[in-house]
């Protein structure tokens, strides 16, 4: 649970907090829940209130034992009962519902407004019938005595759709580019739109006709459009525009009680008042403010860190809902703006536990020192001012302050602290990394899958580690490793008839055995690169001692027979003391040395550069093979025999009998 203190008023966030996946089981659950101590310490008030992406919509019915949200992906409502503190049940939608209202008490009656202009009707079993409005909709409030639902979008038109008759009466016409929001007043029953031309028309149903407009306009004289729209009681209303201001009206008066701005100019999307606290609560996209409704002082504030789109306050209580752009649907409780309701009234035993709890808060701007520290830093003058603050032994100082001093008492302080830090921080990486061990020269592919398959054990806590150079723990096999007798060849016929079929893992050992050197080959190509040199001229494949021109004085190897490394030099027309002398050469001498048989075709252009075909002479060998196999085949084209005379068939006529045609 998150603390915040705004304006020295306690916010607790009840949904801050690590939350467990939906697809994870519940014994991984469980041992989640034993290992890490946030999980355990987090209050989940109610229990899944989330929705797949965001939520857009949340309410509490009539009887206070529900509370309904709207949300996606998969378009969607879910209906939680407070007194079990968990869902009842998940509804999913053709499309997005934009607003919803309650007719009922519980969540018996519902009515759904979608994005493609469908209201739906819910009863307690699910969808009970569906129709269309003749314009995409916005917003829709119901009108009891007359069981009229209005509904209003795009266009000047309020729709009237009488639920009694179910079918669409004559509309009101409000005289505008387009209506987002409307709103009926609870005492008297009237209708207020709030327009997108800055204008709140009102009308009353009994004779259905437009009894006044009520222009905003904003402390710049701008024109907003009316995004939200509110009524305290019969006589006051709060209205909300798009430059992020909420004014106070009396419809008695056409100039505003009270204004309010939130000075991020983003749209007004909730207001409500909060009857025991005479508070105001009104929410932006960005923060939630709650201000006196008479002086318009702020009370406190929430700033939840993501996209607001609902706000919902549990009857008069301190517990607000949010429907936010986050999976999770945020929960804050004020204990200032009122108790917590009976379903949850243990919130009201949390917190005072924690307020009436010594234990002090430390933050990392603030560093704890002792009266020895003071006096080594410099600072025991400062006592008793406000700079130090006394806590049992020792007093708090500013961060910053004791960094300043102990930078003028010890200049290397930080030096010294930095290359610990860094020392710390790369000891933590390499415990991380894989420990690369020399593995033993014998029986190497089976002392890998030895490991392995240990190292899968060990991870489930069944075995302990054991050596490498004896992957089977047993002294007794030791010599399987060790010994060259017992090398296992994987080449023979009799393993491969043992193991027909190799393994993935198999196969990506053996990849990775053939992508590294061991140690002793990368020394060995060290020792030939510093202390061999090329003959520079080798015959008949035969291999040569080389003797080191350093002096004896220096510990060099005069002679060194290679055994492991094996130098081949490929055949070449050209002898090996002449490649030698042609690679120093230039490529102008190479050129000019080139005999002109050997050139195709030489083309040049009026800037100078010039174009060179060689032919690549032939070797001997290859010359040779050439005739034999011209030889070969004038030989076979004597002694081949003809096949025109077997492929031509004496064609006979055709047979008849008693005038049909017969094979």
């Amino acid at each position: 649970m998150q603390v915040s203190q705004a304006n020295n008023v306690k916010v607790y966030n009840l949904s801050s907090g690590k939350s467990l996946p939906e697809w994870i089981s519940d014994r991984k659950k469980r041992l989640l829940l034993k290992q890490d101590v946030e999980l355990r310490r987090r209050i989940e008030l109610i229990q899944d209130f989330n929705m797949p992406t965001a939520s857009n919509c949340v309410q509490v019915t009539p009887d206070g034992q529900y509370v309904l949200s709207t949300g996606v992906y998969k378009p969607r409502l879910k209906c939680f009962d407070v007194n079990q503190l968990s869902q009842k049940f998940d509804r999913c939608f053709d499309s997005e519902c934009l607003k919803f209202e309650v007719l009922s008490d519980d969540f018996s009656k519902l009515i759904l407004l979608h994005s493609d202009r469908y209201v739906e009707f819910h009863a307690q079993y699910g969808r009970y019938y569906r129709t269309r409005m003749p314009r995409y909709g916005r917003d829709l409030a119901y009108h009891r005595p007359s069981c009229d639902l209005y509904l209003v979008g795009d266009g000047a038109d309020v729709f009237r759709l009488n639920l009694e008759q179910g079918r669409y009466l004559e509309p009101y016409n409000a005289e505008c580019n387009g209506i987002n929001v409307c709103e009926v007043n609870p005492e008297h029953q009237m209708l207020s739109v709030g327009t997108e031309d800055g204008t709140i028309v009102c009308f009353d149903p009994r004779s259905r006709t437009k009894i006044g407009t009520l222009s905003i306009i904003s402390q710049e004289n701008l024109p907003n459009s009316v995004t939200s729209l509110s009524f305290k009681n019969g006589l006051e209303v709060g209205v909300g525009t798009s430059g992020g201001e909420v004014f106070i009206y009396d419809i008695r008066s056409n100039k505003p009680r009270l204004t309010k701005s939130h000075a991020y100019e983003l749209p007004i999307k909730s207001i409500s008042f909060h009857q025991l606290s005479g508070n105001v609560i009104s929410a932006d996209t960005k923060i939630i403010k709650l201000w006196d409704n008479q002086t318009g002082e702020n009370f406190t504030s929430i700033e939840p860190g993501i996209g607001i789109n609902d706000v919902c306050t549990y009857q008069d209580s301190g517990l607000i809902f949010l429907a936010n752009e986050a999976s999770k649907n945020s929960v804050y409780y004020i204990p200032s703006l009122g108790q917590a309701p009976k379903w949850c009234s243990f919130l009201d035993n949390i917190t005072e536990e924690l307020e009436e709890s010594d234990e002090v808060v430390l933050y990392d701007d603030y560093k704890f020192v002792t009266n020895q520290d003071l006096e080594n830093l410099g600072l025991s003058h400062l006592r008793g001012s406000n700079v130090l603050r006394a806590y049992m032994h020792g007093y708090f100082i500013d961060m910053r302050l004791y960094h300043k001093a102990k930078s003028i008492v010890e200049p290397f302080a930080y030096v010294e602290y930095r290359k610990n830090r860094i020392r710390e921080k790369l000891e933590e990486e390499r415990a991380s990394r894989i420990k690369l061990s020399k593995m033993p020269k014998i029986n190497r592919v089976i002392a890998e899958r030895l490991l392995d398959e240990k190292q899968s054990m060990k991870n489930q806590g069944e075995i302990q580690d054991e050596g490498i150079a004896n992957p089977l723990g047993d002294d007794r096999f030791a010599a399987m490793f060790l010994n060259k007798d017992f090398q296992v060849d994987m080449e023979s016929e009799e393993y491969r008839l043992l193991h027909p079929v190799m393994s993935k893992q198999e196969k990506e050992r053996r990849r990775r055995r053939d992508e590294e050197f061991s140690e002793d080959e990368v020394d060995a190509a060290d020792n030939i690169e510093s202390e061999i040199e090329v003959p520079a001229k080798r015959q008949n494949n035969t291999t040569e001692t080389i003797e080191s021109n350093e002096p004896s004085e220096v510990p060099v190897k005069k002679k060194k027979k290679i055994k492991k490394v094996k130098l081949v030099e490929l055949e070449d027309s050209i002898n090996s003391k002449s490649s030698k002398k042609q690679k120093s050469k230039a490529l102008g001498d190479l050129l000019n040395e080139t005999s002109e048989e050997n050139v195709i075709q030489s083309s040049g252009t009026a800037l100078g550069s010039r174009e060179l075909t060689f032919k690549i002479p032939k070797k001997k060998i290859d010359t040779k093979k050439e005739e034999q196999n011209k030889a070969h085949r004038m030989e076979r084209k004597l002694l081949r025999r003809s096949t025109g005379d077997l492929l031509t068939v004496e064609k006979k006529p055709p047979v008849f009998w008693r005038g049909k045609k017969v094979k």
